[in-house]
This record gives C-alpha cells, sequence and structure tokens, in this order.
C-alpha cells in the first residue's frame, strides 16, 4: 500500500491528508520520500528553531539518550535544574521565577489554567478572561480558553467560567474586575493569522489585572525560544507576567513544555497538585538546553529580529496585488491577502518547493528556522515570487 492508503486506513480522521510524506531533514530544507527537497519556512509550526538534523540537536539527543533518558517525577536530574535556572533568567525572573515541566504546549496550559483556579484571593474569583480567535490548544481547559466557537462546538460542554473578549483595550476595561481569576493571552495570534495586539494591550492588561488581583499569563508557545526577536514576546511591551507557558521552539523539535511563573504565583501550586510522568524528562530538558544555549550563543534572537525586517521588506518588493501587508515580529509574519486564496497559494508554493502554511483563507504564516541567513531568503523570494505568479 502506499503512504497515503495506508494513513487513510490507519490514522485518525481528526488529521487531514499529507501534504507531503516526507523522510529527512536537514538545516532549513525538508526531503520527501519521492527525493523532492522543499525550502522549509514553517519549521514545524515554529518548532525547529535551529532547523532540521542541526549537529546541536543531534549530539544532545545521542549523548543524554546514552546516558539517562527517564527517572519520573520522583527524582530530580541535572539537565531539568539547569533549563529550570535558564527558563526563568531567560523569562527575567531569577528573584521569584519556579517552573514546572510537561511535554507540550497544550500540557503547558493545563497547568496555567489550573494556576488561575488558584487564584482565590478575593472570595468569587472564579471567571477567566481569554480573547476571541485566540487559540491556546485542544485539550480540554486549553480548548475553553480558545476564542474559535467551532472548535469548541462538539466538545461541549467545556469547563466552566471562561469567558472571551473582544480584543481591545476598551474590552479590557469593561471585563476585568475582582470577579476575575486571570487573563490570558498571545503576544501574537499565531493561529489566527498573526495578529499582534494592538499597541499598548498588553500594558494596559498588566496594569488592570495587577490593580484587581487577576493574573496575567501570557501564551509564549508560538512566540517564545526568540522568534519574535526577543525570548519571549511579553518582553518588547516592557511589562513583566505573573506566569507564560513555553514549549515548541525551546526543545527545537524535541517534546516539551513549561509553565514559568512570576512573584506570588509562584507560590499558588502546593505539593501533590500538578504532575507529569515524563514532564521534565532527562532527554526533553538536555535538548532544550542545547537548543536554547546555541540559540544564545549564536545570538539568533538578533538573526530573528534582523532576518524578520529584511524579509517582509523583500516580500513587500515583489509588488504583488495580492499581497496587502506583512505583519508580525521577527520571524513569525503573517502575510495578508487582498483576496482568499491562502489555500491555493500554499499549493503552489509546495508545486515550487516551499512549504509555507494558510492560517486561514486570506493570510499565510512564516515561521522558518531561526538560522536563516540571506540565501534563504534570496531562494524564498525566488520560489514564492513563482507561486504568486501561478495564481
Amino acid at each position: 500500500m502506499s503512504h497515503l492508503e495506508i494513513f487513510d486506513q490507519r490514522m485518525m480522521r481528526s488529521l487531514g491528508t499529507p501534504l507531503a510524506h516526507l523522510v529527512e531533514g536537514d538545516g532549513c530544507r525538508v526531503r520527501d520520500a519521492d527525493g523532492t527537497w522543499y525550502l522549509d519556512f514553517l519549521a514545524g509550526i515554529a518548532v525547529n528553531s535551529l532547523g532540521h538534523a542541526h549537529p546541536v540537536f543531534v549530539d544532545a539527543v545521542s549523548r543524554q539518550a546514552a546516558t539517562l533518558a527517564h527517572v519520573s517525577n520522583y527524582f530530580s536530574t541535572p539537565a531539568e535544574l539547569e533549563l529550570a535556572d535558564r527558563l526563568v533568567r531567560l523569562a527575567g525572573a531569577v528573584e521569584s521565577g519556579r517552573v514546572w515541566f510537561g511535554n507540550s504546549g497544550a500540557e503547558a496550559m493545563e497547568a496555567a489554567f489550573k494556576l488561575a483556579r488558584l487564584n482565590h484571593r478575593q472570595q468569587g474569583r472564579t471567571k477567566i478572561l481569554a480573547l476571541h480567535d485566540a487559540f491556546h490548544g485542544r485539550t480540554m481547559g486549553a480548548l475553553a480558553l480558545t476564542g474559535k466557537p467551532h472548535m469548541r462546538a462538539p466538545f461541549e460542554p467545556m469547563p466552566g467560567g471562561v469567558e472571551h473578549i473582544d480584543t481591545t483595550i476598551a474590552a479590557l476595561e469593561a471585563s476585568i474586575d475582582e470577579t476575575v481569576a486571570a487573563l490570558f493571552v498571545e503576544p501574537i495570534k499565531g493561529e489566527a493569522g498573526v495578529l499582534p495586539l494592538p499597541d499598548g494591550f498588553l500594558a494596559a492588561a498588566r496594569e488592570l489585572t495587577a490593580r484587581h488581583g487577576a493574573l496575567l499569563v501570557v501564551d509564549e508557545i508560538q512566540t517564545g525560544a526568540a522568534r519574535t526577536g526577543e525570548w519571549f514576546g511579553y518582553q518588547h511591551d516592557g511589562v513583566t507576567p505573573d506566569a507564560i507557558t513555553v514549549a515548541k521552539g525551546i526543545g527545537g523539535g524535541f517534546p516539551i513544555g513549561a509553565l514559568v511563573t512570576f512573584g506570588e504565583a509562584s507560590d499558588l501550586f502546593t505539593r501533590g497538585m500538578h504532575g507529569s510522568t515524563f514532564g521534565g524528562n532527562p532527554l526533553a530538558t538536555a535538548t532544550a538546553n542545547a537548543v536554547l544555549g546555541e540559540i544564545e550563543r549564536a545570538d539568533l534572537v538578533g538573526n530573528a529580529r534582523v532576518r524578520g525586517a529584511q524579509l517582509a521588506e523583500r516580500i513587500l518588493a515583489i509588488g504583488s496585488p495580492l499581497v496587502t501587508e506583512v505583519r508580525g515580529r521577527g520571524l513569525l509574519l503573517g502575510i495578508g491577502l487582498a483576496e482568499p486564496h491562502a489555500g491555493a497559494l500554499a499549493t503552489a508554493a509546495m508545486r515550487e518547493g516551499l512549504i509555507i502554511n494558510a492560517a486561514n483563507d486570506s493570510s499565510i504564516r512564516l515561521a522558518p528556522p531561526l538560522i536563516i541567513g540571506d540565501a534563504e531568503i534570496d531562494e524564498f523570494i525566488d520560489r514564492f515570487s513563482r507561486a504568486l505568479a501561478a495564481l
């Protein structure tokens, strides 16, 4: 049987038909079973920070697998403690930060959801706020926070107490009071088409949540690990949240997620309230340490900032009437389209050997590896221009 026939017979129908059957990766490129190489400007949806088969990633996995892979959460390991200390430092929470490790972004969001439930500093503080059109994951707590009704509808009733509000400062001012336990936000709504928060929104959210005793939880799963040209997206706004969730790019392709807390929020969980058999295992944490260490060593934070601006300028310079704007930060960019042809454009790009993502009908999402340089940008512009022309 072909790989498509096996997929159709054996994989859950929750998954769409594969765009290709990939068998190998090298740097910013992947190869399918037919021998076709693609320039990968999605990086596993902002996961493969160092690209594919990077020597640092390969060495970290190999060395740790040969030493100690799993011990359960009854024990600690050097890699786990090193990564916790590293994340707290990068997040700017050295004085009071704590870390809980899981296996994915959705698990990190579940931990954050439970943290919000614990924030009952005043009687009746049970309401949790999130934003319309936000995406936080597909497990039940994360899905309840997700502001996309069509995703929630098949699985209702959701965990209670969550309300979704507009992404405006006026909506914040009207909604945050002493009944609110927490507000969840993404610095950039990646799944909605790479939509940054309005100017001043995060600062207003911080002021209002602090005034009313609510937690500000920032979902950095897609925006973290240098993706936006800072270590974390909230750092562009100069605020300090109460908690952040991280995953995707911190492991460079190895599954890992984490909740990082600041200040008083670090004292909400007590022994036995939350755990994970695999969370913080030495194989995942050693790999994440190596990935984040390489991002620091090679200044890929700066590279994301510089290459993102360069890429946005080059896309607009193509002069296509279909492209109306390039939005986002660093190497998380959204290309706004004048017509709802994103799906057709992504398909045309695949034919040209380029992997991009149609986040919605009118938006293309780009999240290439943080290691891209002039050569990859030149190649992207060439292939993307041909895909645009094909429409």
